[in-house]
C-alpha cells in the first residue's frame, strides 16, 4: 500500500508486512522522514494513531528520534546474531559485528520500555464504535510501539526466517514473506516487480532486433 504524503514530495509506503519494516522503507530511494509532514503521515498510515489523530504538538525532536531508531532497528533486521554459528537461513541476513549488534538491541529494548499509546472506544456519528486515543500520543510511546514490533519480530523464529531482501536491482527494502510457498520476490510487484519486467521485456526485444 502507497501514501502520498500532504507534501506530494514522496511516497510512502506500507506494503512489507510489519510497522518496524515499513519504517525501514523510508529510507528508500532517498530519506523520507525529513520534515514533521511527512512524519506525521508515516504515523498515521503505518496504523500508530487512528485517522484524524492530533499531531500538532510533534516537534523536529520527533524526526530525530524515529530516525534515530529506524537506524537501530535496521541493524538488527539486517544483521543475523553475533553470537549465531550461521547465518539466518533464507532471510539474507549477514552476520553481526560485535559489539555494535550489543548496542544496537539495547537502545531497542530501551525504547520498546515506554509504554504505547492507550486506546479508547468512543460513539462515532453513525453510532459504531470508532478508536481514539485516551491522551495526545507522545513520541516516547510511539517510539515504543515501533520497537515491540521489532522485537516480537525478531524473537519469532517463523517470522524471522520469513525476511527477505527485495531483489530489485539496488533496492535494499527488507519485508516479511508471508506468500504461498515463500516466493515473493521483490518489495512490491507494482513497484520492484514491474521494473523488473519492463527491463526484461526490453531485452527480449533488443534481442529480437538483434
Amino acid at each position: 500500500m502507497a501514501l502520498g504524503t500532504a507534501t506530494d514530495a514522496y511516497e510512502l509506503r506500507f506494503d512489507a508486512g510489519r510497522i518496524c519494516l515499513d519504517l525501514l522503507a523510508t529510507t528508500h530511494p532517498e530519506e523520507h522522514l525529513d520534515s514533521l509532514d511527512v512524519l506525521r503521515a508515516w504515523i498515521v498510515g503505518a496504523g500508530l494513531v487512528p485517522p484524524g489523530t492530533p499531531l500538532a504538538h510533534a516537534d523536529a525532536s520527533w524526526v530525530v528520534g524515529f530516525r534515530e531508531v529506524r537506524g537501530r532497528i535496521g541493524q538488527l533486521v539486517r544483521w543475523g546474531s553475533p553470537r549465531s554459528s550461521e547465518v539466518e537461513s533464507g532471510g539474507g541476513l549477514n552476520p553481526a559485528p560485535w559489539p555494535s549488534y550489543d548496542l544496537a538491541l539495547a537502545r531497542v529494548n530501551d525504547v520498546a520500555r515506554a509504554a504505547p499509546p492507550a486506546p479508547r472506544a468512543v460513539l462515532g456519528e453513525d453510532g459504531t464504535l470508532v478508536r481514539e486515543l485516551d491522551h495526545p500520543p507522545e513520541c516516547a510511546g510511539l517510539l515504543g510501539a515501533v520497537a515491540r514490533d521489532a522485537l516480537e519480530l525478531l524473537t519469532d523464529p517463523l517470522a524471522r526466517a520469513a525476511l527477505r531482501e527485495c531483489e530489485g536491482d539496488n533496492c535494499p527494502i527488507v519485508y516479511l514473506d508471508t506468500s504461498r510457498g515463500r516466493r515473493r520476490r521483490w518489495c512490491s510487484s507494482e513497484v520492484c516487480g514491474n521494473r523488473e519486467r519492463v527491463a526484461r521485456h526490453r531485452r527480449r526485444a533488443a534481442l529480437t532486433r538483434a
